[in-house]
Parts: C-alpha cells; sequence; structure tokens
C-alpha cells in the first residue's frame, strides 16, 4: 500500500474519530449543560500540553530531517569521490586505467542495482559490496606509478578510496531508523493525549468547532506521519535516491 493512502487513511481516521466521540458525547449532555462552567486552569493546563507537545514534535521533525539531508550527503560524497577515482586514473596508462575504472564501474553497477533494494529492506549494506569496494583499493593501491606525474596523481587517487569507503560506512548507518522505540511511544501517546485534550473544553456540535477539531487532528497525523516518512532515509516514500551515482555514472546504468 501507497505511503500516500496509509496518510490519507490515517488523517480521515483521526478525525472521523474525534467527531464521532463529539457526537456521542454530545447525546450525553443535558439540556442544564454550560460550557462556560469549564475551569481555567483545564485551560491553561490545555493550552501548555499543546505548547510542550508542539516542541517535542518539532525536535522530532528536527532530528529526521537531519538524518535525512545527512544520507543524501553520505550518497553524493560517495558518488563524488568515485567519479574522482575514475577521473583522476586518467595519467595512468591504458591496462591500469581500465582496470580500476572498471572496478569503480562493477562497485557503482552492484550498489545501484543490487545493494539499494537490500538496504531499503534490511537496513544494511552487503558483503559483496563490500567485497567489490577493496577491489577497487586494491586496483588503485597495488599499482607503482612509473614517473613523477602518475606518482603525483596515486596518494589523491587513494584519498579519495578512502572517502568512498568513509561515505559507504555513513550511507550504511543512514540506512537504520533514528528515531527509538520509546520516542514513538512518547509521539503516539502525546497525540492522543493533545487531541483528546478537546473534549476537556466542551466542544460543541457547531460547524467551526468540528471543522477546528477536525483539522487539528488531522494536522497532528499529518506531522507523525511525516516524521515516520523521514525516520527511513533510504527506505520509504520521500526517501533519498540513488540519483548522485546515476548522474556521475550514466554508462554503467544506461
Amino acid at each position: 500500500m501507497s505511503e500516500w493512502v496509509v496518510l490519507s487513511l490515517a488523517m480521515a481516521a483521526a478525525c472521523a474519530v474525534v467527531l464521532a466521540i463529539t457526537f456521542i458525547n454530545q447525546r450525553r449532555v443535558g439540556d442544564d449543560d454550560d460550557p462556560s462552567e469549564t475551569p481555567d486552569v483545564i485551560e491553561y493546563m490545555t493550552m501548555m500540553i499543546g505548547v510542550v507537545y508542539a516542541i517535542v514534535l518539532g525536535l522530532a521533525i528536527a532530528g529526521v530531517w537531519e538524518a535525512r539531508g545527512a544520507a543524501e550527503d553520505s550518497v553524493r560524497q560517495e558518488a563524488q569521490a568515485l567519479h574522482e577515482v575514475s577521473a583522476r586514473a586518467e595519467v595512468y596508462p591504458a591496462e591500469a586505467r581500465a582496470r580500476i575504472r572498471g572496478s569503480v564501474d562493477a562497485y557503482v553497477s552492484h550498489v545501484v542495482n543490487t545493494e539499494w533494494r537490500h538496504m531499503v529492506e534490511k537496513g544494511e549494506l552487503t558483503e559483496e559490496g563490500t567485497r567489490r569496494l577493496e577491489q577497487v583499493r586494491r586496483d588503485v593501491t597495488d599499482y607503482v606509478p612509473r614517473n613523477d606525474h602518475e606518482g603525483q596523481a596515486y596518494q589523491p587517487l587513494v584519498d579519495q578510496v578512502a572517502a568512498v569507503d568513509d561515505a559507504r560506512g555513513a550511507r550504511g548507518q543512514g540506512a537504520e531508523a533514528t528515531m527509538p522505540g520509546v520516542v514513538w511511544f512518547g509521539l503516539v501517546a502525546g497525540a492522543a493525549v493533545t487531541v483528546g485534550l478537546i473534549f476537556t473544553l466542551q466542544i460543541r456540535r457547531t460547524f467551526r468547532e468540528l471543522l477546528l477539531a477536525g483539522l487539528f487532528s488531522a494536522l497532528i497525523a499529518f506531522l507523525l506521519f511525516l516524521i515516520w516518512d523521514f525516520d527511513a532515509p533510504f527506505g520509504r516514500g520521500l526517501s533519498a535516491a540513488p540519483g548522485p551515482f546515476t548522474e556521475l555514472f550514466p554508462h554503467v546504468l544506461g
């Protein structure tokens, strides 16, 4: 099922529950009920709980957004470093250059066609990807420069392979969910409490109050969905994509 379908169903369900409880409560309220008798302390507590939960939601969104940005950066850095390895190998003889570029292309092909799907499903990198990166490292480090020009290119190539390895490790860490289960419990419980406080103010069945209650509950559901979606930078609808690899190595994936 599409994530957007899940979002629509969650928002509709939240609105439906709030409106249903409102109608049920109204049937149980007598004609002598006076909404103005709601104590001021309840209004103050409702306001403070809403403010605190808004801060928690903001921090959660900022956290998962930062993690998603870091995941995108790691993919971009990995692809760019691989591109530099392939480009800087131009100074080597044809045989060594072809061997290095072949290893790089094989690694990129595996990452995009196989490892990415495995990373989305399992939240981890593949051993085959690690092996292919090690092959790139060996092809770069095993070559002995024959002149000063090749010697000047050797160390930058080694450094770029190290940058690929570092970015790959960061990508592997970003494949896992960033929000612990206890945080999710707090977010969901806080949402239930915050929406439930609507009923402490004795909401009536006027169109304006019902509309605001429905929109408020839908907004909470949308923000929770946003956190859930960003919590897996590589695995859901708004996830980071292997775009840098496909842009820098179109000949491999074409």
